[in-house]
């Protein structure tokens, strides 16, 4: 079943309903979706090539935003517990936690706090913990503020709007994120979003120094995939981090932006699928 097939389904978990969605079969690979994402905000052809590769894939929409009940947050600390539940709740073992954007940030507070059913993490396009060397750009916020987000916003937040390439690559994303028209999830609330914006927008995002101490002593393998120019989070602030960060590689495209699995789905499927395959936390710990 292609991901633009894929039925919502509902799990009863600590007193919320969670919607999530399952393709493939083999090893979990829990997607957490990024700021103002739900469950149609994944393009299909990145979900359809890591299922092809032989993962499970599960996308899930956070807690009290599009199709889930309870309370929404993002603090990335209590969103972590959405991820966490459905590990639990699913009875799934060995999961490569992954996270987009804000959901990368979730990714590492459960990598964090909640590893036990780990065996990886993969983060799309997505800022470390703690101190930065460069912040978003102001038209992040700009853009990333206003009520309904155009095609020409999608190539600005997710692409890199100067690449012909980068740009036909936004087109054919967007026409196959729109091809799924039935049991779609209702976009997130604008007032919740503009809410949950920094003021201080040269502050870093996520001022985690905890969690920055955490990645710098954990076993699990951790791939970060980025565009070379992300107006969000910056990749230089990853390699700002080289040699701290033990178990941590770094994929950046070219003429790429916040979105580098949507302009380059397979090939980031299949970097993912060795990564997986070649690395473990046993290897990571010696």
């Amino acid at each position: 079943m292609p991901a633009i097939d894929a039925p919502t389904q509902f799990i009863e978990t600590n007193g919320r309903r969670l919607a999530y969605r399952t393709l493939g079969e083999g090893q979990p690979l829990l997607l957490c979706t990024r700021f103002r994402g739900n469950l149609d905000c994944w393009d299909p052809a990145f979900l359809d090539a890591l299922a092809a590769a032989g993962f499970r894939v599960i996308t899930f929409d956070y807690s009290g935003l599009g199709l889930s009940s309870g309370t929404a947050t993002y603090n990335p600390f209590m969103m972590a517990n959405d991820p966490r539940d459905l590990i639990e709740a699913l009875g799934l073992r060995e999961v490569v936690i992954g996270g987009w954007s804000l959901g990368g940030l979730v990714a590492q507070v459960v990598v964090a706090l909640h590893a036990t059913h780990v065996s990886h993490a993969v983060l799309l396009g997505t800022t470390p913990p703690g101190p930065i060397v460069k912040p978003a750009e102001e038209l992040f916020f700009t853009t990333a503020a206003r009520e309904v987000n155009d095609f020409e916003d999608e190539v600005i937040l997710f692409f890199e709007p100067r690449s012909p390439e980068s740009r036909a690559a936004a087109r054919r994303s967007a026409d196959r994120i729109a091809a799924r028209t039935q049991d779609r999830s209702p976009p997130v609330p604008v007032e919740f979003a503009r809410a949950n914006l920094s003021s201080d927008h040269a502050a870093p995002i996520f001022p985690a120094l905890p969690v920055l101490e955490a990645l710098r002593a954990t076993t699990v393998p951790i791939l970060h995939i980025a565009g070379d120019h992300d107006i969000i989070f910056p990749v230089e602030n990853w390699y700002a981090l080289n040699g701290t960060l033990p178990t941590v590689q770094l994929l950046t495209y070219p003429s790429a932006g916040h979105g580098p699995h949507h302009q380059h789905p397979e090939a980031s499927a299949q970097h993912i699928a060795a990564f997986v395959r070649t690395t473990s936390r046993r290897a990571a710990a010696t």
